[in-house]
């Protein structure tokens, strides 16, 4: 890093704190001369007709129309939508969206025609979808509603991509941070960029051109997205020791000033791993930055984000113990870092220069920051964390020159409205409205003794207006945003689907530690030689490194869902990885797909031989029956049920393996193709589903259901099994790959190529997802699996 860099990058900074110092010795003035008091009184006595109704029979009325808890989404909106709120509602927080993320002003005609336009859309999308199962996840917060948008987009493989993206992040980030935060921000961010684009797009467009820009979007957005869990979060955590965060901050600071990323040194910390892992996502999103920007967008985003991340660094240096921090130090930074973050992101997507847009982001970030270190204040006060409103609590009686934060904040909206927005009364009633919710979800989170006691620190130096923002945050109604719903429910999603996966996966080790200990089949004394060896062979091949999904999904479903005796099932798990087995070793030999690997051990003919092989197949399935017929628990009409569908799809699956057997060396259809994996895999997740089913005597409709996710999950699991073949290794698959290849089999990677291959596994997995809605259980464990099916290595 040579002198002149290091001077550049000093200009850069200082130029922006020239501004920034200007813009706040502006609002300190009004603080001081509390100026800022007489002209938000009156807007606020304006906007309180419209929020904050007189007593009367009819607003009694109306509170017996209980609104639902916003955690309860689909109710919610209905209530909202019931009540005729919801286009207020959502044209409040559009707008909201407008001002803060895309820097519009809200009077032009253009901004009110695009919101009208959005309000519209987003209201049709939600009364669709406000009727679905309690609690249900919005669409777009989940893997499944999020690439039904892009399939209509056309952006599957951007949205395959970042859905990987995404949860590879999830898994890297260590107990020290919180990953649902940490992961919220990053698609936070990923949703920004979009935001931008879509904007900057109208309806001239060509939809390939939009597909493409979309497309670009996505990945722009998650490469600066990268920026929130593994610089600012990161750092910010305890998760690296001091050294480590020296080392860390050293790198970053010269990839902005450089315009490279400098290679790893040696590192000598804990977290070598985590640091490697980051590193090369980091590389790798800063040169796919880098590649789509022009000299002129370029030398913008590196100047942005040097600032951003500067004024963040000196943030987190400062010391909650060091009582000599000037108001400029405290809050300069805030002014630079809150806006700066927003400008990057139209560098980042090569917009043209806005000055508007520049101007209007510039004086709004403080607002919003402001408000989210109130919402954080007591976590930072724990974390022993610098923010203008920590410092102003430990030293407010020492310092009678500190600048009262809260203070400060009505001073930057009363600025906003009459200097920024030109006393726009839409504006007015958008960031009034938003001032108003933040402090009505902080006294309800904190509880009235406790948000008393704060409003006794920050707000008792202007008695006469904080009586009036008093009054108001316990009587004003509609002021709730749609972004703020969506940031609880993402939050909630995020937790939930860690939870669920934790679950899942301490299911399937538990139950397979179960299943696993009753499979060995037992050799009484005195047998012949000849059935011992078949026992022999068939524990040999019942002990390998089996999946055991099929039983699990038996035992889930009939313990935990249909209430079945968990004894009383076992006959049917074992019966269930009998005949699986069986069929696996009749696959293996040489007749058929002649694989020498199976569960990571050589095949049972290649131990032995291939009659040996046939007859353990033959001897397995035998034994099979033999359990189902021992389902002496259960009524004995239920269990002949069984036996009878369990035999039909044994022969069904038998023709399966002839269809493809008969298949080689042709090239076959994609309908085809779904019949065998039908028949060959999707049966077999039928029968683990359906089988507990007629035990537990479950209506037809739902057993339609399971047959129809069934064949949807089958599908998926065989297309992912033929990507696994075509680009996996020996070392995770526990079985040669290429096989498909070498047997000159079809495919539905030979057929669709790699990438409709997955695009068709992941349209399966959605219509597999949206059979879920219509089987009346708890189906997370379902979930998971359809997410396991689809994201496994092996």
């Amino acid at each position: 890093m040579n002198v002149g860099i290091s001077e550049r990058s000093d200009t850069w900074y200082n130029n922006a704190e020239v501004k920034a110092a200007q813009y706040f010795h502006s609002l300190s003035a009004q603080v001081a001369s509390k100026s800022y008091v007489a002209t938000l009184t009156e807007d606020i006595r304006l906007w309180q007709k419209v929020h904050v109704k007189p007593h009367s029979l009819l607003t009694m009325l109306t509170r017996l129309n209980k609104r639902p808890e916003a955690h309860d989404y689909s109710r919610y909106i209905r209530w909202l939508s019931d009540n005729g709120k919801l286009d207020s509602y959502l044209d409040r927080s559009v707008s909201y969206i407008y001002m803060r993320d895309l820097g519009k002003a809200l009077h032009s005609s253009e901004a009110k025609d695009q919101i009208r336009d959005i309000v519209n859309d987003v209201k049709k999308h939600l009364l669709r979808g406000s009727h679905t199962k309690q609690n249900e996840q919005p669409q777009l917060m989940n893997m499944h509603g999020l690439y039904r948008w892009a399939q209509k987009e056309g952006i599957e493989n951007a949205a395959i991509w970042v859905i990987g993206k995404i949860r590879a992040v999830t898994s890297i980030i260590p107990d020290g941070m919180n990953a649902e935060q940490a992961v919220r921000k990053l698609i936070k961010l990923i949703v920004g960029v979009v935001m931008h684009v879509m904007d900057d797009m109208d309806s001239s467009v060509l939809p390939a051109d939009r597909a493409k820009r979309l497309d670009e979007a996505i990945r722009l957005g998650y490469s600066y997205g990268l920026t929130y869990p593994f610089i600012d979060d990161l750092l910010d955590s305890r998760v690296l020791d001091h050294e480590e965060k020296k080392q860390y901050s050293q790198m970053i600071r010269a990839t902005l000033m450089d315009g490279a990323v400098p290679d790893i040194e040696e590192w000598n910390g804990n977290n070598r791993e985590l640091v490697h892992f980051v590193h090369a996502e980091l590389r790798d999103a800063f040169e796919y930055i880098k590649r789509r920007q022009l000299p002129d967008t370029m030398q913008a985003f590196t100047e942005q984000s040097y600032v951003f991340f500067h004024s963040q660094d000196l943030d987190r240096m400062k010391e909650l113990h060091n009582s000599s921090y000037t108001n400029e130090e405290l809050y300069l930074p805030v002014i630079i870092k809150s806006s700066s973050s927003r400008l990057i992101v139209r560098s980042v997507i090569g917009s043209d220069a806005d000055d508007g847009f520049d101007q209007r982001t510039f004086y709004y970030g403080i607002y919003n920051q402001l408000a989210d270190d109130f919402a954080d204040m007591f976590d930072d006060m724990r974390d022993g964390a610098v923010t203008a409103y920590t410092y102003y609590l430990t030293y407010r009686d020492s310092r009678p020159d500190l600048i009262n934060p809260y203070e400060l904040y009505w001073a930057v909206i009363a600025y906003l409205i009459h200097n920024v927005y030109d006393s726009d009364a839409k504006s007015r009633e958008v960031l009034l409205s938003r001032a108003i919710n933040g402090l009505k979800r902080c006294k309800q989170r904190v509880g009235d003794v406790k948000y008393n006691e704060i409003m006794d620190i920050f707000a008792s130096g202007n008695p006469v207006f904080n009586r009036l923002i008093g009054r108001v945050v316990g009587r004003a109604d509609n002021v709730d945003f749609y972004d703020k719903l969506l940031r609880d429910q993402m939050v909630d999603v995020l937790r939930n689907d860690r939870q669920e996966k934790e679950q899942f996966l301490e299911t399937i080790k538990n139950v397979r530690d179960q299943i696993n200990s009753h499979l060995p089949i037992s050799k009484p004394n005195g047998i012949p030689a000849m059935k011992e060896t078949l026992i022999d062979a068939a524990n040999y091949s019942l002990n390998g490194d089996g999946k055991r999904i099929r039983p699990i999904l038996t035992w889930v479903m009939g313990v935990n869902e249909y209430g079945l005796s968990p004894t009383g099932i076992l006959p049917l798990l074992r019966s269930l990885e009998y005949m699986h087995t069986a069929s696996l070793i009749f696959d293996d030999l040489p007749s058929q797909d002649n694989s020498s690997a199976r569960r990571g051990r050589p095949t049972l003919h290649q131990l032995h031989n291939s009659a040996t092989a046939e007859l353990t197949g033959l001897y397995l399935i035998q034994k099979g029956i033999e359990e189902q017929a021992s389902l002496v628990a259960f009524d004995a009409n239920n269990v002949l049920a069984v036996i009878r569908y369990s035999s039909q799809k044994a022969a069904d699956m038998s023709a399966g393996q002839a269809m493809d057997l008969n298949a080689r060396g042709k090239e076959l259809t994609l309908e085809q193709l779904n019949t065998i994996s039908y028949y060959k895999t999707g049966i077999a997740f039928e029968a683990s589903l359906v089988m507990p089913a007629i035990l537990a005597q479950v209506g037809d409709s739902e057993i339609q259901s399971l047959k129809k996710f069934s064949y949807h999950a089958g599908i998926a699991f065989q297309i992912k099994d033929d990507l696994l073949d075509a680009e996996g290794n020996i070392q995770v698959l526990g079985k040669p790959a290429g096989q498909d290849i070498a047997n000159n089999n079809s495919t539905f990677v030979t057929v669709l190529g790699v990438e409709d291959a997955r695009k068709t596994m992941w349209d399966h997995y959605c219509l597999a997802m949206e059979v879920l809605r219509d089987i009346p259980r708890n189906t997370a464990f379902l979930k998971q699996l359809l997410n396991y099916l689809i994201t496994r290595d092996k």
